[in-house]
């Protein structure tokens, strides 16, 4: 028996065209999403690069007083948007037209459109593929103001550590000590997760209105009912170390000049190692640049108008030291009373008799402070925002900070660029 086969008809043939065709079809629709979705993937990316590189040039060209329109008009046609109108459009606004940055110049926007042509697409009607990019840059300038505003004093150390004999705390308080602030509260950059604020004994911090203790890393408080306000603030934001302040650059030309009949001394670089000398009792108004300790245990020291930069020594002021002491009233150094600049690591000790009165900041971002005011159940008091490495507070004292923006010193804050999305 044989098999036989007969030719397939004519409709049947036609169907397999048609089925063929089809699947010619289905395999471009296919390719087109796989080719040319991948492509507008990739050019969205490449968009999204290009707008924040011109919205952080933007923001930068713009502080530093440069045509910042421009700049970013290059980065973008750099990384392939050259605003051409047909290919892709560069979009610049500031403020931007929406959102939460609407009305504030500060914001500077970037808006890339891109219109890629398709390879596959094109056949099942798709020329075009559109993606959108945004990015927006915060161009904050240079302001004159005060340094960590809301705060009468910092600790800036961004670490510490909990070992009580090693001293090593970002800010503590104990023994019999009390620190009362007025006119700002205690900031603690310490973002050590369990005692970059430490009390215990009796210590006791009190914040008086509005003003608050606020911690980067965590309180180890041993008695709550001494620290006002509690709780206090813990795991906020840090600030950046070496701190965003433009600090000061302060030289002497001429050697300061002492009359030991007269006490008097006046003001330049004494590059001796103990400043004041024994004899002296009365400063002139001007900069005393040091090269040595600031060293006053006992007897009486008075200068209107002074500031004191202890360029490598420590500042040691004694629980006998009477003490009248006031920062410029005018002038760049304005309200600056000790300055420690950073390079120095060394230490300030602040005692004094409870009649002293110091007035104006006390500036020292790389010292270990030791605040133990005088030795009696008496106040002391500091006109003056304290900013150091490190504070420790000790002994059986009452110590009141009352802080006055007019009487402290005010500095640039340096110009910042972000990229907030």
């Amino acid at each position: 028996m044989s098999i036989t086969s007969s030719p397939p008809r004519r409709g049947e043939r036609g169907q397999a065209i048609i089925l063929i065709v089809f699947a010619i079809i289905g395999l471009i629709g296919a390719s087109a999403l796989a080719i040319d979705g991948t492509n507008a993937y990739i050019d969205r990316r490449r968009a999204e690069n290009a707008a924040s590189s011109a919205a952080l040039t933007a923001a930068l060209t713009r502080i530093k007083g440069g045509n910042w329109r421009a700049a970013a008009l290059a980065v973008a046609a750099t990384n392939g948007y050259n605003n051409d109108g047909v290919n892709n459009i560069v979009e610049m606004n500031t403020p931007p037209l929406d959102g939460p940055y609407k009305n504030d110049s500060q914001y500077i926007e970037v808006k890339i459109t891109s219109h890629l042509r398709t390879y596959f697409g094109i056949v099942i009607g798709i020329p075009t593929v559109t993606s959108a990019a945004q990015a927006i840059a915060q161009s904050k300038p240079s302001e004159m103001g005060e340094m960590f505003p809301g705060y009468a004093m910092v600790s800036l150390a961004t670490k510490s550590e909990c070992d009580r004999e090693r001293q090593a705390f970002g800010f503590r308080v104990y023994s019999e000590s009390t620190v009362n602030l007025s006119g700002g509260g205690l900031f603690v950059n310490s973002a050590n997760p369990t005692c970059a604020f430490t009390s215990y004994g009796n210590g006791s911090v009190r914040v008086a209105g509005n003003d608050r203790i606020s911690v980067v890393g965590g309180a180890d408080i041993q008695k709550p009912r001494l620290i006002t306000p509690y709780p206090v603030e813990t795991n906020i934001p840090p600030i950046p170390y070496p701190p965003p302040y433009q600090f000061p650059k302060i030289g002497c030309e001429k050697e300061a000049v002492a009359d030991y009949k007269t006490g008097v001394m006046q003001s330049g670089y004494w590059d001796e190692d103990i400043f004041p000398p024994p004899e002296i009792t009365m400063l002139e108004s001007g900069v005393y640049c040091l090269n040595g300790d600031f060293y006053l245990d006992d007897g009486q020291l008075e200068g209107t108008g002074v500031l004191f930069v202890v360029k490598n020594g420590n500042i040691f002021l004694g629980s006998h030291a009477h003490l009248d002491l006031s920062a410029p009233k005018s002038g760049a150094y304005k309200g600056l009373l000790f300055y420690m600049p950073i390079e120095n690591t060394r230490a300030i000790t602040l005692n004094a008799t409870s009649d002293s009165i110091l007035v104006g900041t006390i500036l020292a971002p790389r010292a270990s402070l030791r605040l133990y005011g005088p030795h009696t159940n008496t106040t002391a008091t500091y006109y003056s925002k304290i900013v150091a490495y490190t504070i420790d507070v000790n002994g059986d004292n009452n110590i009141r900070i009352n802080y006055k923006p007019e009487q402290n010193w005010e500095t640039l804050t340096m110009p910042e660029v972000v990229l907030i999305k």
